[in-house]
């Protein structure tokens, strides 16, 4: 006999859940300040009780939906790199970057009563970011389109510069030219 804590969501159940995380994501990103759990659940087109079903307290959905954006931004840079020669992958993930910075705005002071209290681990975080953008810098050394003599740490600061200068949603032209100003000048000149 199986568990219930063994067993797999049946299929609403899993796709209320993806909703609600998608829906919480694009919120977190969308909005000036930290919506309400009733607000996501009602833009979800779920029950209240249906989002607390899944992400019984704030922090839950704060650590869910910011566990989602560290994997897809992990995987993202992946994928990237097995599509497109290394400059163009990292200039796509950069953009990718700026949508998880925009959702950590929306999010933020949750987020950062969570790392306060050692719920979510940011130096975790932060090497996985900087493994991704590692990724991005030995494929382009291999291929001699990036300089060797930029760090993964250089190129994180100058995104969450960027980011901090030129949000996504408010300035996206600002930060598309800053991108590609930081990009330029990551490529080997003749």
């Amino acid at each position: 006999m199986t568990s219930a804590a063994g067993r797999r969501p049946r299929a609403d159940a899993a796709r209320n859940r993806d909703q609600l995380l998608g829906v919480a994501t694009r919120l977190f990103a969308e909005t000036g300040g930290e919506p309400s759990m009733r607000a996501i659940a009602h833009a979800a087109g779920v029950g209240i009780a249906t989002l607390y079903r899944h992400f019984p307290t704030r922090e839950s959905l704060v650590d869910a939906v910011y566990q989602d954006q560290v994997t897809r931004l992990t995987a993202g840079a992946r994928e990237l790199l097995a599509e497109l020669p290394p400059p163009a992958a990292l200039r796509r993930w950069a953009d990718l970057f700026g949508t998880w910075i925009a959702t950590k705005n929306g999010m933020l002071d949750t987020l950062l009563a969570m790392v306060e209290s050692g719920e979510i681990a940011h130096a975790d975080t932060r090497t996985e970011l900087l493994a991704a953008i590692t990724g991005f810098l030995d494929a382009g050394r291999a291929t001699g389109e990036l300089r060797t003599d930029i760090t993964a740490e250089d190129i994180a600061a100058a995104l969450i510069g960027i980011f901090t200068v030129a949000h996504p949603h408010e300035h996206a032209a600002r930060a598309a030219r800053l991108l590609d100003l930081l990009l330029d000048g990551l490529r080997v000149t003749p």
